[in-house]
C-alpha cells in the first residue's frame, strides 16, 4: 500500500507572525528583512507581492516598488515560539512529524486517514490550525515527499492539493524548472542556458538523453528521475535525539550570503538548542556549526571549550566565532548548531577559584559525587566536620 505523505507549509510565516502580534498590519503590505543598501527582503505579505516584492530582493528595491510597504526587522524569538506552537499542533494528529524548517514539516498520515474522507480531513486540519494559532498554511499530499512538497507549493495561500503519480504530467510538467523541489537558484541559469525552461523540458532531457543527463547531474540524475517517475523517497524522518548531542537546523527562506541574515538564523538555532539542553538538564563542551551551500554541499566546523555551557548567549558567541573564522562570504541555504560532549547538570565538574564563593547546591553536588564514588563518606564541609567534633566532645 502506498504511503500518504503530507507537507504543511506556513504561508508568509514571518509576515503573518507580525500580523498576529499587531492586527493593524492585516491587509497591508509588510516585509521582513534588513534595512539599508545591503538589506534584503527575507519574506513579505501577499499584499506586498502584488507590487512585485519578493524574497531575496534588495530592500531599497522593495521600497521603490511599494513606497507604502511597512518594514520590520524581524522578531526571531517570537517566530521561534510560534513555530513551536505550529509543530505542537501537528503532533496532535500524528507522532510521525518531520520538522523540515522553521515553517514547514512533512507528516506521514497513512494510518491517520484510514476510513476517512481525505479532503474533509485536510480542510479541518487547515481550519483548526487557523483557529488555534492564527497561522495560515498550504497543504500538499502525495505518495512521496517530492509530490507532497510540490503540492503544497501548487496553490497559495491556504491551498490544498493532492498530487498523485498520474498528476505529474498534467500538474507538474507545465511548471517552471526552478519550481522543481531541490533545484536551486544557482542551477537554474545553467538549465535555462541548455534550453530547459520547464519541468517538462527537464523530463525530456532526463529520459531522452540519459548519458548526457548523467554527466550533467551526476549522482542527482537518479534522484531527479525518481521524482519524475513518482517513485522517490516516501519516508518521514523523525527527530530522534542522539544522547551524545543536541542540535537543530533550519533551511533558510532563501539562499543568502548576507551576514546579518545568517547570524539571525544562527541566533534562532542557538536559542532552540539552548531550550532543548535546559529541558534535558544538560550542558555541552563541543560546539559545531553546520552550513549547507546552494549546491547542497555540507560544511562542518567545531571547537571544544573548557567549561560546559547551555546558555543561548554562550552558544551563539561560539557558533558565530566559527562562522567568522571559516565561512564568511559563503552563500548559505541551511544553518545548523549542535552541542556535543554533553554532561548532565548534576554531574558537571565544578572548578572553584580560591576567591570564588560557590553556590551551596554546587558544593553539595560535588561532595555527594565523591562520596558516591567511594561508597562512603570520605569528604565533607569543614563547617559540618567541626560542628560534629564539637558535639562529639560533649
Amino acid at each position: 500500500m502506498a504511503k500518504v505523505i503530507m507537507h504543511v507549509d506556513l504561508n508568509c510565516f514571518f509576515a503573518r507572525c507580525e500580523q498576529i502580534k499587531d492586527p493593524s498590519l492585516i491587509g497591508k503590505p509588510v516585509m521582513i528583512g534588513g534595512f539599508g543598501r545591503r538589506g534584503v527582503v527575507s519574506t513579505c505579505s501577499y499584499e506586498a507581492r502584488k507590487y512585485g516584492v519578493h524574497s531575496g530582493m534588495p530592500s531599497f528595491k522593495a521600497l521603490e516598488l511599494c513606497p507604502q510597504i511597512i518594514m520590520k526587522p524581524g522578531d526571531y524569538h517570537y517566530y521561534s515560539l510560534m513555530s513551536k506552537e505550529f509543530f505542537a499542533f501537528c503532533h496532535t494528529y500524528t507522532s510521525k512529524v518531520e520538522e523540515a524548517s522553521i515553517d514547514e514539516c512533512f507528516m506521514d498520515i497513512t494510518d491517520v486517514i484510514k476510513n476517512k474522507d481525505v479532503n474533509v480531513f485536510l480542510k479541518k486540519f487547515q481550519k483548526d490550525l487557523l483557529n488555534k494559532t492564527k497561522l495560515m498554511c498550504s497543504i500538499g499530499v502525495g505518495p512521496t515527499r517530492f509530490l507532497a512538497k510540490m503540492g503544497s507549493d501548487y496553490k497559495k495561500p491556504m491551498g490544498i492539493t493532492i498530487m498523485r503519480k498520474r498528476d505529474i504530467k498534467s500538474k507538474i510538467y507545465p511548471l517552471k524548472v526552478e519550481d522543481f523541489y531541490g533545484i536551486g537558484m544557482r542551477t537554474t541559469p545553467h538549465l535555462r542556458a541548455m534550453g530547459i525552461n520547464t519541468i517538462e523540458d527537464l523530463a525530456i532531457y532526463i529520459y531522452k538523453n540519459k548519458n548526457e543527463a548523467q554527466k550533467t547531474f551526476g549522482k542527482y540524475y537518479y534522484d531527479i528521475k525518481a521524482c519524475l517517475d513518482g517513485t522517490s523517497d516516501d519516508k518521514v524522518y523523525l527527530d530522534v535525539d542522539d544522547p551524545k548531542s543536541i542540535g537543530n537546523s533550519m533551511t533558510l527562506m532563501m539562499d543568502t550570503d548576507d551576514e546579518d541574515e545568517i547570524l539571525k538564523s544562527i541566533r534562532i538555532m542557538s536559542q532552540e538548542v539552548s531550550d532543548r539542553l535546559k529541558s534535558a538538564k544538560m550542558k555541552g563542551k563541543t560546539i559545531q556549526l553546520v552550513l549547507k551551500d546552494t549546491d547542497f554541499k555540507v560544511y562542518l566546523k567545531s571547537h571544544t571549550i573548557d567549561k560546559a555551557i547551555n546558555d543561548v548567549s554562550d552558544i551563539y558567541q561560539n557558533a558565530v566565532s566559527l562562522y567568522h573564522k571559516y565561512f564568511k562570504n559563503l552563500t548559505v541555504r541551511l544553518v545548523g548548531v549542535t552541542l556535543s560532549n554533553l554532561v548532565p547538570l548534576h554531574e558537571e565538574n565544578v572548578q572553584l577559584s580560591l576567591f570564588e564563593e560557590a553556590p551551596e547546591d554546587k558544593i553539595n553536588d560535588v561532595i555527594n559525587q565523591v562520596n558516591r564514588k567511594f561508597k562512603k563518606t570520605v569528604v565533607g564541609k569543614a563547617s559540618t566536620i567541626l560542628k560534629d567534633k564539637k558535639y562529639a566532645h560533649k
